[in-house]
């Protein structure tokens, strides 16, 4: 049986589209503001593999809310590894682009050295190493600018503001891959199941949608699809300040995908399907 930490976040609820038959926790039944307690649910249920896809994912809210935000996705995730190691089954995390600062203009591999800008990416770091601490057979799976149907997301945002504006101002200075919760489900799953058996393959990796883009870019294809009409001005981050500091580049280096036999999805295709379900397809 396959556990899932997560049920209404936009990964959980693709997964449960994808396995239905798997055990979904949510926030009721599994407190990640109580670590000790998350661990002892696995010990309890005792599964065949563990996805923790939920999350503190309030970026901006973070920066006064450390201490919570590291409770649920440091503290949390380390028991959920311990007692994964302890029961000797995989671990499957979604971590983030935040890890890194976004300098530079090439994509980051899973071995670059990580500096978050904020809280948090520093909550999320805390994470991946005290899940590489507590030692089970685990995938850390980081990615990046996370869209679908569900949940809050830079798509549903755009369609939304569509309704009562005709111009938006979209930052054009920070780039990367919009990825897809379906496709980043899927990917999980692969993950999951492939340790079970190849507990070589443990590590950390990167999966983001191909090809990179601005956000600028990202919108204008989203209202192309969508068939509306939209004026676009595309301004830099200074003139978009946020409490939290957002990477300048979120490029990820996802070569390493090909040992799970995965590759980079195209964002162009999931996005199709998202509006699709939303209904907002042209």
């Amino acid at each position: 049986m396959i556990l899932v930490f997560g049920k209404t976040g936009q990964v959980a609820s693709e997964l449960q589209a994808l396995v239905p038959d798997a055990r979904f926790l949510s926030r009721e039944e599994a407190d990640l503001s109580n670590p000790l307690a998350c661990g002892d649910l696995i010990r309890e249920i005792k599964p065949e593999v563990v996805i923790n896809a939920a999350a503190y994912t309030a970026v901006d809210k973070a920066e006064d809310d450390e201490e919570l935000a590291h409770a649920i996705n440091g503290a949390a995730p380390g028991a959920m590894a311990k007692a994964c190691a302890e029961l000797g089954i995989p671990f499957v995390h979604i971590s983030t682009d935040y890890v890194f600062d976004g300098g530079g203009d090439q994509p980051f591999s899973p071995s670059h050295a990580t500096n978050p800008l904020g809280a948090y990416g520093r909550t999320k770091l805390a994470g991946e190493t005290l899940i590489a601490e507590a030692g089970p057979v685990y995938a850390i799976l980081r990615t990046s600018w996370v869209f679908s149907c569900f949940g809050n997301n830079f798509v549903k945002t755009m369609l939304r503001l569509s309704e009562t504006r005709d111009t938006l101002n979209i930052v054009s200075d920070q780039i990367g891959g919009p990825t897809s919760a379906h496709s980043i489900a899927v990917a999980a799953m692969t993950m999951a199941r492939q340790l079970i058996n190849a507990p070589e393959k443990a590590g950390i990796y990167h999966f983001s949608g191909r090809p990179d883009v601005s956000w600028a870019d990202f919108a204008r294809a989203i209202f192309v699809e969508a068939g509306k009409e939209m004026t676009f001005n595309d301004i830099p981050s200074v003139e978009y300040p946020t409490p939290a500091a957002r990477p300048m580049n979120s490029r990820l280096d996802c070569a390493t995908l090909a040992e799970f036999g995965l590759s980079r999805p195209d964002w162009r295709a999931d996005l199709k399907d998202v509006l699709t379900k939303l209904g907002a397809k042209a």
